[in-house]
């Protein structure tokens, strides 16, 4: 959260953003990269270290993907900085796309949440359960 005037929208006096206000840009940018399909595409390319990952390589690595939501989402990752893309003039073009350091700082946090998600899955299930057949 970046320091910023405190009567922009969004933003509270001190700089900090207000996750309440719908126009703060924390709440926006957790919106985007808080989507199961940038965790997995930010975890295939982590995995991949710092080596480049081709389109079609990413979507296989990506069960379930459609090729327009893994381009959308790549967009989006690379609009933020948070992946590099390069082309190759070839005929058709090979795009490449690889972590950058901020995309890399991005992995831990996203990790941990993905542990979170594991452990607690059991318990959910079971409140899910609950709340299908009433008794929660």
């Amino acid at each position: 959260m970046t320091a910023s005037r405190s009567d922009e929208p969004g933003r509270r006096p001190g700089g900090r953003g207000d996750l309440l206000d719908p126009d703060c840009p924390t709440r926006r940018l957790l919106d985007r990269i808080g989507t199961k399909w940038t965790s997995m595409v930010v975890k295939v390319l982590a995995e991949a270290g710092p080596e480049e990952l081709r389109f079609a390589e990413l979507r296989r690595r990506v069960p379930g993907i459609s090729q327009k939501m893994l381009s959308v989402t790549l967009q989006s990752l690379a609009r933020d900085g948070l992946v590099a893309r390069r082309v190759e003039p070839t005929v058709p073009p090979a795009v490449h796309y690889r972590l950058t350091g901020l995309g890399r700082s991005l992995e831990e946090p996203l990790s941990a949440l993905r542990a979170w998600a594991e452990t607690h899955m059991p318990e959910i299930d079971r409140s899910n359960r609950l709340a299908e057949t009433g008794q929660a």
